[in-house]
């Protein structure tokens, strides 16, 4: 375990440390806001937890700043779990390992909890600060932002007393986000015929792995390999090549992470296994080819495994793999009046083939509504065209820039003044809590910033040490500097 507890400041590394020591993955997050609770009364602050769990802590102004504008700062206390295939890990159960690598803080094989942890943190710090300067605040500390931002979409109007919600949840130092994307779940399945594996087939797990992965808004413009669509890739043109026989098919693991391996289990004649051999060879080989420098520990090796009972129906096997070739994945469009920015994507996130069921999800972001339900539906053409039955759910709300805002006027103000430069002002292609939280609050001035974080939704996530201490600094002197009523 790192000495994380002894960076600057230390105030927010040792809550960040607490954090890690809590088993907290979406939906199992209860312990994680049972600590924050409990932090708020041991502090003697009014506390409480809504209908849906959310965390909700309130702290009196300092003396003589009552007439300032109240201040909501917002976090979510899960995080993802994902983790390298080699790593032992139950993300329900075990803490995080936590390394210090130069400028980084990072994490021994699993996700770090950075996002959103460091946020969590860092509110947690400001409300047991006594020497802090501060109008009324509120601290607002959600549940499920990663699987439904659950605890956003449950919020109740009128809980909230503050005036301006200072989101803790972006990734780069230096920046101050004031819209983001909507986004919305499209998936498909369809049940399929199985049949007795037939007798002279050797059985072989495709196993496709390491793939970046990461998150599927901020680095679904990166030029990163999905695995289920290369694993695919290689399958339609194994079918066609040999009589080949899909018995499995894994792929991806979280909606809102770019799919990092696939696991595929195939039957292919005896007198077929050196060309099979030879066929993924080849693969790997172009995969490394079209991906060199975006992905540079990507692998798709085979090896042989038991000859399974039954595998799937010829015809079944048809559709299946022209479905998951025909989805769409990736970005669909930049933005027109900011072109640097992602408009609309998809992520291909899930595909699984197990024992007579397919089942496809992708989310779908887009900072213009029309076009993510354009791309659902061009994506349930496809999935229906596969005899597949199409669900679109998880419909959240884009977050529209503000550039009138006060509070992002005065965080200008002070981060000039504090270092000597005017923070970058953008748009984000993530779903961020600002805009449904802004749907039961419409008159609150809302604003994201936070310290660089990279590589979330990956193992590979870190975050950025020195990042963290300016973070702070600039929380700081923004509580200082809110407006007046």
């Amino acid at each position: 375990m790192s000495t994380i507890k002894n960076l600057y400041p230390k105030n927010v590394w040792g809550i960040f440390h607490d954090l890690t020591q809590i088993p907290r993955p979406s939906k199992k997050e209860q312990a994680a806001a049972e600590y924050a609770k409990k932090f708020g009364e041991k502090l003697g602050l009014k506390t409480i937890v809504d209908e849906i769990g959310n965390v909700i802590i309130s702290k009196p102004a300092t003396p003589g700043l009552e007439n300032r504008m109240g201040i909501v700062l917002q976090a979510h206390l899960d995080m993802v779990p994902q983790k390298n295939s080699d790593k032992v890990h139950d993300f329900e159960k075990d803490p995080i390992e936590t390394m210090i690598d130069g400028e980084w803080v990072t994490a021994n094989g699993t996700t770090l909890g950075a996002d959103n942890g460091i946020g969590v943190a860092a509110a947690l710090a400001v409300l047991a600060s006594d020497d802090l300067v501060h109008g009324p605040l509120e601290a607002l500390l959600t549940i499920d932002e990663e699987t439904g931002m659950t605890g956003a979409f449950e919020l109740k109007s009128g809980v909230l007393k503050g005036d301006i919600l200072l989101n803790l949840d972006s990734e780069d130092e230096g920046e101050l986000y004031i819209g983001c994307a909507g986004g919305m779940n499209t998936s498909g399945s369809f049940d399929y015929k199985q049949v007795g594996s037939p007798a002279g087939y050797l059985a072989y797990q495709l196993i496709l792995r390491g793939l970046k992965g990461g998150h599927s808004g901020l680095d679904i413009n990166l030029g990163r390999g999905n695995a289920i669509k290369l694993m695919n890739r290689f399958l339609w043109e194994a079918t066609k090549k040999m009589d080949l026989k899909i018995a499995s098919f894994e792929g991806g693991s979280l909606r809102n992470a770019i799919p990092r391996e696939a696991f595929v289990t195939v039957l292919v004649k005896e007198s077929k296994k050196s060309e099979l051999e030879k066929l993924v060879s080849e693969f790997n080989k172009v995969f490394i080819h079209e991906y060199q420098g975006a992905e540079p520990n990507l692998s798709f090796s085979t090896k042989p495994v038991d000859v399974p009972e039954k595998v799937m129906h010829e015809e079944a096997q048809d559709r299946f793999i022209k479905m998951v070739y025909g989805i769409p994945n990736g970005v669909m469009r930049m933005s027109a009046e900011m072109p640097e920015i992602v408009e609309t994507s998809i992520n291909l996130a899930i595909v699984k083939a197990i024992k007579g069921e397919v089942s496809a999800l992708c989310l779908i972001r887009s900072s213009v509504d029309s076009a993510k339900f354009n791309v659902g539906n061009a994506t349930q053409a496809v999935m229906e065209l596969a005899g597949a039955t199409v669900i679109h759910d998880g419909t959240y709300p884009g977050w529209k820039p503000n550039l009138n805002s006060p509070i992002l006027k005065t965080m200008k103000t002070v981060y000039n003044d504090k270092f000597g430069k005017v923070p970058e002002i953008k748009v984000i292609h993530a779903g961020l809590e600002c805009g449904i939280i802004g749907d039961a609050y419409p008159e609150m001035d809302l604003i994201s910033f936070g310290p660089t974080i990279r590589f979330p939704h990956s193992p590979d996530e870190k975050i950025n040490i020195k990042t963290v201490g300016l973070f702070w600094d600039y929380l700081v002197e923004t509580l200082k500097a809110a407006p007046v009523k």
